[in-house]
């Protein structure tokens, strides 16, 4: 009976070394969660400084894993690239200097004088009016007197009295009418004038006519008008 109390007694402490045990083993978990709770807490209020430094560390692992590396095949032959075969450069044609043309010999011709008795071919049309105190360039001065571009020309073929000149009345309404008359001839249309010797300081002689009719054989038929050289004063009686 003694032995029995004995090791009653003696296993009575082993009870409580395995609830110390349990009781600590119970507490480990506890001690975990709140380490994790603290430091959820500390980096929650340091997340600015810690993120950086996550991302430096990460960084190296995603290169790795992003960038993938090239896979060597082995026993492949190298591609064979054709070279273009150089064109042959054909040769441009140069164009060939044109032919020398022979150039006929000109020899000098001689200036032939012309007659002063030439015919003026060309016809004139031009407004003609009464001369003044002005410069003379296409107007009439008497019955047998009229400037053309600025020269005096004198009708050869018939000789009128002057106005200015006029030694009666009857000479000077004979010249007035011969004025007018030769006036009404020169704007009548175009005429011919032939020259009928040298100019001189009185003037250029010409034979003035129209389709064939001498302007002076006109003012001798109408009686304003007579024959160079001939004498008397029929217009004065």
């Amino acid at each position: 009976m003694a032995k029995t109390a004995t090791r009653g007694r003696r296993k009575a402490p082993a009870r409580g070394k395995s609830k110390a045990r349990s009781s600590g083993g119970g507490l480990l978990p506890w001690a975990v969660i709140g380490i994790a709770a603290i430091g959820g807490i500390v980096a929650h209020d340091h997340w600015k400084s810690i993120q950086p430094m996550l991302a430096r560390q990460s960084a190296p692992i995603t290169r790795d894993t992003a960038e993938p590396r090239p896979v060597v095949k082995k026993d492949t032959p190298p591609k064979q690239v054709a070279l273009a075969a150089p064109t042959p450069k054909v040769p441009v044609p140069q164009p060939l200097p044109p032919a020398a043309i022979p150039t006929p010999m000109i020899q000098p011709i001689k200036a032939v004088p012309s007659p002063a008795s030439a015919a003026v071919s060309e016809a004139r049309t031009v407004a003609f009016g009464y001369c003044g105190q002005g410069a003379h360039i296409n107007c009439v001065g008497d019955g047998g007197v009229f400037w053309y571009k600025g020269e005096k020309i004198v009708i050869a073929d018939m000789a009128s009295p002057a106005v200015d000149r006029a030694r009666c009345d009857g000479e000077r309404r004979v010249a007035f009418a011969a004025k007018s008359r030769l006036l009404a001839l020169l704007n009548a249309g175009p005429f011919i004038m032939n020259a009928a010797g040298k100019a001189e300081s009185s003037g250029a002689p010409r034979v003035v006519s129209r389709d064939g009719r001498s302007f002076g054989a006109q003012l001798i038929n109408e009686g304003l008008a007579r024959k160079p050289g001939a004498t008397g004063s029929a217009w004065c009686a």
